[in-house]
């Protein structure tokens, strides 16, 4: 049961079901998502293991140490002693009740280790970092990628107050991480991020794999100039002064920090001449402000860094719904190679249907913002579902029959 004052994730009904189908869980995701207080609320044990009083007895005997503990059992930080993870396989082996353990931590046990004893034992959820819909206490509304699923757009309400376009900046520099999206502001927040940031570059990546701290920052400011842009491999590492090999392995380590996001390009027959290249996110559009050491008013100034802000932002609103929906959506993005048609973000559902969505910071769009997605429908036909020009104004309406402009704050809100 949740406690009083806890923010409801809407991970939290997978968590239920998991715990009650399933021994063990474990839960993965960016450092400071939420990831303890999550799983502290379906607890009966906590066993904090970066602590050293509390870390010696499992130190010792792992086995020994778990038994007789109520449970469920939180091992919190497990990866400060990887053989706690051995016990947990052999008490799931020898009883595999459902709801025994929960596990949380860092990736880098899942980087370091040759094998992984807890496949087929563990049931592993991403917690990202909060979504609006989460921070509003919304979380009991319908997924906005079901509804845009179900072949009606306007079906997502009108926000009943809509931010306007140096708000919706303002919530994307404020983020997701708990710590900031709740308590901060202002300079104690920029502070904040910026300090988080510094962390996971100079300390994390470090420990991890020992690079660089200098030309993986410098590779990171490039990523955050690019978030949300469909930009080839050498132009990143030509920016960043780095050799092609060192930048994949800078990516595949920040994706593993859940400070990346390869969104990967979709693909169809029935479309020729697409492109192959992935597009970019970080995680949290607040990474941007900090890696930039940018701020509201510099952003509106530059409509370039605008437009991958908003796209940043609603990615991230999108990428816990998508982990969530009942639909079980893939998320892509589609460019042609001659560049006249690019769709932002697309969601494939079962059945090779799929929803479009293009991000626009305009107030109200007009139906000639919707020509990608006009596009994509005609080509597609009835496998294509539905599309939403997302925009920074207060009203939805329809753009064609499948088709409507809708509010990027629908997605959390509506009358």
């Amino acid at each position: 049961m949740a406690e009083s004052g806890y923010v409801r994730r809407l991970l939290d009904e997978e968590l239920v079901d998991a715990l009650e189908a399933h021994p063990a869980v474990l839960i993965v995701g960016p450092r400071a998502a939420g990831k303890t207080t999550t799983a502290h609320q379906y607890a009966r044990s906590v066993v904090r293991l970066d602590r050293a009083a509390e870390a010696v007895a499992f130190q010792a005997d792992a086995d020994a140490a778990l038994a007789g503990m109520e449970e469920p059992v939180l091992l919190d930080e497990w990866q400060a002693v990887p053989e706690v993870l051995g016990a947990v396989k052999r008490a799931v082996d020898e009883d595999s009740r459902p709801g025994r353990f929960l596990l949380t931590g860092s990736v880098r046990a899942d980087l370091d280790a040759a094998t992984w004893p807890g496949t087929g034992r563990l049931i592993r959820f991403t917690l990202h970092g909060l979504n609006q819909r989460e921070i509003t206490g919304a979380t009991a509304r319908p997924n906005p990628i079901d509804v845009l699923a179900d072949g009606d757009p306007s079906a997502l309400a009108a926000p009943t107050s809509a931010p306007d376009l140096p708000q919706y900046v303002e919530l994307a520099m404020r983020g997701g991480f708990p710590d900031v999206a709740l308590r901060l502001e202002g300079r104690a927040r920029e502070r904040w991020v910026e300090s988080y940031l510094d962390q996971i570059l100079t300390r994390d990546a470090v420990d991890i794999s020992g690079r660089d701290p200098a030309r993986l920052t410098r590779y990171f400011e490039v990523l955050a100039l690019n978030s949300a842009g469909i930009v080839t491999d050498s132009s990143l590492y030509e920016a960043a002064g780095i050799d092609r090999k060192t930048a994949r392995a800078y990516e595949h380590l920040l994706v593993n920090l859940f400070v990346l996001d390869v969104v990967p390009a979709w693909l169809t027959n029935r479309l020729s001449r697409l492109v192959k290249t992935p597009k970019r996110y970080l995680t949290d559009a607040s990474l941007i402000g900090a890696a930039l050491r940018t701020d509201k008013a510099a952003i509106l100034r530059d409509g370039d860094l605008l437009g991958r802000v908003l796209d940043t932002f609603v990615a991230a609103q999108l990428r816990p719904e998508a982990a969530i929906s009942i639909k079980r959506p893939r998320l892509y993005h589609l460019r042609e190679k001659n560049g006249r048609h690019e769709i932002d973000l697309l969601t494939e559902f079962g059945g090779d249907r799929v929803v479009a969505l293009e991000v626009k910071a305009s107030a109200a769009p007009k139906r000639s913002d919707a020509a990608h997605l006009e596009w994509l429908g005609d080509r597609l036909g009835d496998r294509f579902v539905a599309g939403a020009v997302l925009h920074t104004g207060p009203a939805v309406y329809g753009l064609t029959d499948r088709i409507a402009a809708v509010p990027i704050a629908s997605l959390w809100e509506g009358s």
